[in-house]
């Protein structure tokens, strides 16, 4: 692109460079992010009405099919059409940002959108997070790949679509902002935050515009508004953060013992978001049971607590009225031990949606156990006489909520600005701030990885939190200078002593093997070698297939520098293969630990 003189002068000032362009490629991926945004909620709005209205019907026992069916068809699109749509969404954002800098197929977005509406409308436990992050990933990418960016402007415009996406569906433009930053790209430079900030708000404008509305998604009332955070309750919301980072880390665990578990399972793909889809209805139908036990009584109290986002029994949650035992028009009765029991059965439900093959995100559970989780022990301590006079279990439901979510992701500046956004109430952010700090230690202290990158880093994908990362992943294998092969081939039939003469002439450390085809097939290394020399009287009866090791991993020339040093770390040697990208690699030059050093620290 042309660069204008003026922009061009502003933007090195900046910081920019060349790269001015990306706050307009921001502003337009913002726009179309809001417009999806705007499609996906509102077919999500009418599945829900069509489920809601068969609830109040004579054919209410479907409510409890109707999972099966949309998790039945989800499993179809996810199989057939796109494996990535499956799961909650931000992982797969965060492994294409890692090992392919950015690039998102098309059609991820556009299955994510049907399976996320099939798994969510249906009743699946899950939120629309996920889902939207992953679309307005997938806008970015594809926008971006179409224009011809470099890798390191791609990943920011990735970033620039989940911001958006944060923005336009929760109305929470600051949010998806930090939500990018501190758990997506994990990178605070002017360069990336301003292209970011310009996306999020145009998403955020654009959503006002068309939905014609700019409220909260959770209404406060008014006695929680004016409530004041007293001096005498910091234990309390001390201990809050404390059960909430145990809460978030159970929850981690339950989502991934099910995910392996379902990965085990040995059924057809197909048949696996349907055994998900059967726990979960038996589960609705306890919680629908045992919520008419305790007096149910709302308008929508016929939808098993379990199914779907859970905002209406959230929403009762944050109603101070719901706490008083007179009411008896509520959706979720305010028992202690229904509260208990509904954590547990809630978790459960969204690993048998989640882990089964369904798609839909995990913040939206993670607010309702954040807060049944600050309800409980509000009510508890009500029960006690330990809350103070004008205060009510209702905020320690509203803080548990951004505790929770704090715990899951490691991500408390995100949990914080989240959560006031959401209810536009000052009150929340002092005591916010101090739960959201102290679940997030706990949940760290137990379990390292967030919810998003524990199965990344079993997967081998390193996500990591340090500032050197932002470097690693802007550089590529092919920045690096490389040591070229030699043009004498060596194939596995060769002997041992061919390999010797090479070295001496050569001075490589390593030797790359190949077939008769010229494909890759494994590498000797200079310490195999060094050990076969011991026993100089075997070396002519050697051949080259007897030290082969076919166990070191490849390195693409597009890979970047942190997945090369990670591979780099797994493998005993002081060279690795470049190999051409495809099914059948060719070998291209050797790449040493000292020279990806030394392109590091140029």
């Amino acid at each position: 692109m042309a660069r204008i003189p003026a922009l061009a002068r502003l933007s090195t000032r900046l910081g920019f460079e060349r790269d001015w362009y990306l706050i307009i490629l921001g502003a337009i991926v913002g726009t179309l992010t809001a417009l999806g945004a705007l499609f996906f909620s509102r077919a999500l709005e009418g599945v829900d009405e069509l489920v809601h209205s068969l609830a109040g019907s004579s054919a209410s026992w479907f409510i409890l099919v109707l999972p099966i069916l949309g998790m039945g068809l989800t499993g179809v699109l996810v199989h057939y059409y796109a494996a990535e749509a499956k799961g909650h969404g931000v992982p797969q954002v965060l492994r294409a940002l890692v090992e392919r800098s950015g690039v998102i197929p098309a059609r991820i977005g556009f299955i994510k959108v049907l399976a996320s509406i099939l798994t969510v409308g249906s009743g699946g436990s899950a939120g629309t997070e996920g889902p939207i992050v992953q679309i307005g990933a997938t806008a970015g990418s594809v926008f971006g790949q179409r224009l011809g960016l470099t890798r390191d402007q791609l990943r920011t415009l990735v970033g620039c679509g989940a911001a958006a996406g944060i923005s336009a569906i929760f109305n929470a433009p600051i949010a998806g902002v930090f939500f990018v930053l501190e758990i997506l790209l994990r990178d605070f430079s002017i360069k990336t935050f301003t292209p970011i900030v310009v996306a999020s708000v145009f998403a955020a404008v654009a959503t006002q515009a068309f939905a014609g509305e700019n409220e909260a998604i959770f209404q406060v009332s008014a006695s929680l508004h004016d409530a004041q955070f007293l001096y005498i309750e910091l234990p309390t919301f001390i201990l809050l953060g404390a059960i909430c980072g145990l809460v978030a880390v159970g929850f981690n665990l339950f989502l991934h013992l099910g995910e392996d578990w379902f990965d085990r399972l040995r059924v057809h793909p197909l048949l696996k978001p349907i055994i998900g889809a059967i726990i979960l209805s038996g589960i609705g139908l306890v919680s629908y049971q045992l919520a008419r036990y305790y007096g149910a009584g709302g308008r929508e109290a016929h939808i098993p607590q379990v199914f779907g986002n859970g905002y209406r029994i959230i929403e009762s949650l944050l109603d101070p009225a719901s706490y008083n035992p007179l009411n008896t028009t509520n959706d979720l009765p305010i028992a202690l031990p229904l509260l208990l029991i509904l954590l547990v059965l809630k978790g459960i439900a969204t690993t048998a949606t989640l882990a089964s093959g369904g798609s839909g995100g995990v913040f939206a559970p993670s607010l309702f156990l954040g807060a049944v989780a600050g309800a409980s022990l509000g009510v508890g301590l009500d029960r006690v006489g330990l809350i103070p006079a004008g205060s009510t279990p209702a905020a320690y439901a509203l803080v548990g909520m951004a505790a929770v979510v704090a715990g899951t992701t490691h991500a408390p500046l995100t949990a914080i600005l989240i959560l006031f956004e959401l209810t536009r109430n000052i009150y929340v952010v002092l005591p916010i701030m101090l739960a959201a700090v102290v679940a997030t230690v706990i949940a760290q202290l137990i379990e390292p990885d967030s919810i998003y990158t524990y199965k990344l880093r079993r997967m081998g994908v390193r996500v990591g939190a340090s500032r050197d990362l932002t470097v690693l992943r802007r550089i590529t294998a092919g920045d690096c200078e490389m040591v070229p092969l030699p043009e004498e081939r060596v194939y596995p039939s060769d002997p041992l002593a061919k390999l010797i003469s090479l070295q001496a002439r050569s001075e490589l450390p390593d030797f790359v093997v190949v077939d008769e085809d010229g494909r890759y097939v494994g590498m000797v290394t200079g310490a195999d070698i060094r050990t076969a020399l011991i026993d100089r009287e075997a070396i002519p009866l050697l051949l080259v297939a007897e030290l082969i090791r076919s166990d070191l991993p490849t390195i693409e020339p597009g890979e970047t520098l942190e997945s090369v040093l990670d591979k780099f770390a797994r493998a005993d040697t002081a060279s690795l293969c470049v190999v051409s990208p495809g099914a059948e690699p060719r070998p291209i030059a050797l790449l040493t630990r000292g020279r990806v050093m030394r392109r590091y620290q140029a």
